[in-house]
């Protein structure tokens, strides 16, 4: 059962989520929001890595006012983060956010949460209701004797219940967790409850290298089960990586089209061309080449390699200081190793 198509639809800014739309890539902001030129510059870059809705933190009121700003000049959907303060979280609606994400359980009174809530119908803006394993309430913690998916859920579907009460229901919901195993649990329990769009990810996932890994792993088994509408790798580093991720698993899971995949062999005694370094640069320049939608083999000697090229789009096949140059299954030339690169850029720039 693909759980995403029965979710609400949500429109965020340009874009919509839930009922089956294509699964959207979000990012967060690591500027200081109050600095519009850098946070602006940043979220410009992360367009251009394919990010589609975009979070700033909102620590103040300077930062909700900064808001209007930076909307000014990006071009994809901004969701304001706020915590305990519901005065920033109207400033952010009044200045242009586009989604607003809060935790009911710390905003505060009920009278609080209703002027919030209030605030967001007027504009008809969407509210994400956050749950965070790190902050779960204490009366959960004890009753499951520890923080696990169902109290995490149970937060959620709690925090949810206070937003209908008031009569909203244009709301994302996301649990997420620093474990892996506890993520997973809890959005299949999640997705059997809620009926709202969620926004899967591995909270605090780790640097760049264990991060991607362990949100692959997480990531890739909710959304396999077809669970999740958006998502975020969430890294410590660039958030341009976040993104290169996020689009990685979406596209190995099938669930995204675009972009060039690369495909290279782990080299072995056999290789006679420096395939590692080789196989990088590749990586790194097929970066800019989202408009098309191809295959490129980077392969390393005779065993597997004119084979794994002729089946790719664009592929090469090392040899001794050299590599065939192999398009659509055809061996185009023998080019020598220090000009592969370019070969291989050449084709792409004159792709048909």
């Amino acid at each position: 059962m693909l759980y995403r198509e029965k979710t609400k639809v949500i429109k965020i800014g340009n874009k919509v989520i839930g009922g089956g739309n294509p699964i959207m890539i979000q990012s967060m902001t690591n500027t200081k929001t109050e600095d519009v030129t850098a946070t602006v510059a940043q979220i410009l870059e992360l367009e251009k890595a394919g990010c589609d809705i975009i979070r700033c933190a909102v620590p103040t009121m300077e930062a909700a006012k900064a808001l209007k700003d930076i909307k000014e000049e990006i071009h994809i959907p901004l969701v304001a983060d706020i915590h305990f303060d519901y005065r920033l979280a109207m400033a952010s609606v009044e200045n242009g956010a586009d989604k607003i994400r809060i935790n009911p359980g710390n905003i505060g009174s009920p009278e609080r949460i209703q002027a919030v809530v209030d605030c967001c119908r007027e504009k008809n803006i969407p509210i994400r209701v956050g749950v965070n394993s790190g902050s779960l309430e204490k009366d959960l913690v004890a009753k499951y004797h520890g923080v696990t998916a169902e109290g995490i859920v149970e937060s959620a579907c709690q925090k949810v219940g206070m937003i209908e009460k008031f009569g909203y229901d244009n709301l994302v919901v996301s649990i997420k967790s620093s474990d892996v195993m506890m993520s997973i649990k809890a959005h299949e329990l999640a997705a059997k409850k809620l009926p709202y769009p969620l926004h899967v990810g591995i909270t605090e996932s780790g640097t760049v290298y264990t991060g991607s890994i362990k949100s692959a792993v997480g990531l890739g088994c909710i959304l396999y089960q077809g669970i999740g509408d958006t998502i975020r790798v969430s890294l410590t580093g660039d958030p341009v990586q976040e993104i290169y991720a996020a689009k990685t698993i979406l596209k190995s899971l099938g669930l995204k089209k675009g972009g060039i995949s690369v495909v290279s062999c782990p080299t072995c005694g056999r290789t006679q061309i420096d395939l590692i370094s080789l196989a990088s640069k590749v990586e790194e320049m097929v970066k800019n080449y989202d408009h098309l939608d191809i295959k490129v083999a980077v392969m390393g000697c005779v065993v597997n390699g004119p084979g794994e090229a002729k089946e790719a789009d664009l592929g090469i096949a090392g040899g001794i200081g050299e590599g065939l140059l192999i398009k659509k299954g055809e061996i185009l030339r023998k080019v020598p190793e220090e000009e592969l690169l370019n070969a291989l850029k050449y084709e792409l720039d004159h792709w048909k």
